[in-house]
């Protein structure tokens, strides 16, 4: 049937029709140079053209020998432009007797999901509302503004230093969440204008590299909370996360770090040093030379208080809707059960949105990361109406209880003679501590 990028010698003729395949023989090709997926029971050889796909190879490595038809739906905005560059890499489709969904995934469930999806396009939840953007951008340079005047006016002493760090974490924390906005295709009716103001926003207002976001935000909303494949979760080099990890790397006795004293820098590690420095490490492994100055430029002229708590406020708000859920190996399960197990949502408030940019709706961000998030709001009921029908687990926290689910362990760890400062933990450190 052939792997890599040769055609199947199943296809004979110019007017021969393609082959069919069952189920066995799609998961048969899952390895790198020999990969096929399934989208809409037509099945596709990817092994070569994933070098090439612009949110990066591992992505659609993960879905290699799955059905991706729901993953494909999520993250491309034009559809049938993508359908046309597909067509050479058409190897076959499913036979008729297969079924559309692989692994025992639920049918009907997928089905009335699809049908959601478009329910929600046809009553416009979809469209962008450029006011709302707009706005959000004027409020970022507003505060940046803001920000140079005190410096201006009344120099750098202590309190106008404190307030100007204040102010510009503000602005730098809303920035992220805008430049999150046009990664996603979710602004611009244009993916190529999504994607040059992307570039824009986190180059030149955040001093990172857009590459090294969409490289490792796609494979995250494609497989959360996947050891393996969600590259948040895979932090052996400084922490073991979830339930799973923490005893077979405690049974193994194999570490990087001491990991049964992880609560103590997990925080600080996390928040202060992680998210530049893998940056840093994109730049210098991909020999992105101009991203690399643009960061370490960015650097030089931001104070320490101002980057200290932008990645507090970062870290709080990425971490409140995934840590404390479940972590584990690929369980192959249909996209909704995938995401609702691996998220949970914050509750809504004026408050909740500013501050987290929309990811207190984390479940509808995850189910359609397409959607401006100006209309979250309007897919939500009609999320958990579809959840309370399967039986699947919508989860809505307050934000105070989102924070408390992530150090609750602290108090548990230090009413056991443990003794360290507050800091940013998850349910990882209770297993931690039953091995020790």
């Amino acid at each position: 049937m052939g792997g890599g990028g040769q055609q199947t010698d199943r296809i004979t003729g110019t007017n021969a029709r393609f082959s069919t395949y069952t189920w066995e023989e799609v998961q048969k090709h899952t390895k790198s140079g020999d990969q096929w997926i399934v989208v809409e029971r037509k099945v596709y050889n990817v092994s070569q053209w994933v070098k090439r796909h612009p949110g990066g190879l591992r992505i659609i490595g993960h879905y290699a020998g799955e059905d991706a038809t729901e993953a494909f739906t999520a993250f491309h905005p034009d559809l049938p432009l993508v359908r046309k560059y597909m067509k050479p890499l058409l190897i076959g489709e499913l036979e008729a007797s297969e079924p559309s969904q692989d692994r025992q995934k639920n049918a009907a469930l997928v089905e009335d999901f699809r049908a959601l999806r478009e329910r929600l396009e046809a009553e416009g939840c979809f469209k962008t509302q450029p006011l709302f953007f707009l706005l959000h951008l004027g409020h970022i340079l507003l505060l940046e503004v803001i920000a140079l005047m005190l410096v201006w006016y009344f120099g750098t002493g202590w309190i106008n230093t404190a307030i100007v760090a204040v102010l510009m974490a503000t602005a730098q924390s809303q920035a992220g969440w805008l430049q999150h906005d046009f990664g996603h295709l979710s602004v611009c009716k244009s993916s190529r204008w999504n994607h040059l103001v992307h570039k824009f926003v986190i180059g030149h207002l955040k001093g990172a590299s857009a590459g090294w976001w969409n490289h490792r935000h796609f494979q995250h909303h494609a497989k959360p909370n996947v050891f393996k494949k969600d590259p948040d979760v895979n932090m052996l080099n400084m922490f073991v996360v979830g339930k799973v990890q923490p005893v077979e790397y405690g049974v193994k006795k194999v570490k990087h770090l001491p990991y049964n004293h992880q609560h103590k820098y997990f925080f600080f590690g996390k928040s202060v040093c992680g998210y530049r420095d893998l940056i840093l490490y994109f730049c210098v492994t991909q020999c992105n030379c101009e991203i690399l100055v643009r960061v370490k430029s960015h650097d030089c002229g931001v104070p320490v208080g101002r980057r200290f708590m932008e990645s507090h406020w970062f870290v709080w708000v990425t971490q409140m809707s995934h840590i404390p859920m479940n972590i584990d190996y690929e369980k192959h399960q249909d996209w909704l059960s995938m995401q609702l197990v691996a998220t949970c949502n914050i509750e809504q408030s004026a408050f909740n949105d500013w501050f987290s940019g929309h990811l207190n709706f984390q479940i509808e961000h995850h189910l359609f990361p397409t959607m401006p998030r100006h209309n979250y709001w309007r897919a939500a009921p009609h999320v958990r109406a579809l959840c309370d029908k399967y039986g699947v687990k919508y989860q809505e926290k307050t934000l105070y209880g989102a924070f408390a689910d992530i150090i609750r362990y602290n108090t548990h760890l230090k009413s056991h003679g443990f003794t360290f400062k507050k800091s940013f933990c998850s349910e990882l450190f209770l297993y931690n501590m039953k091995q020790h």
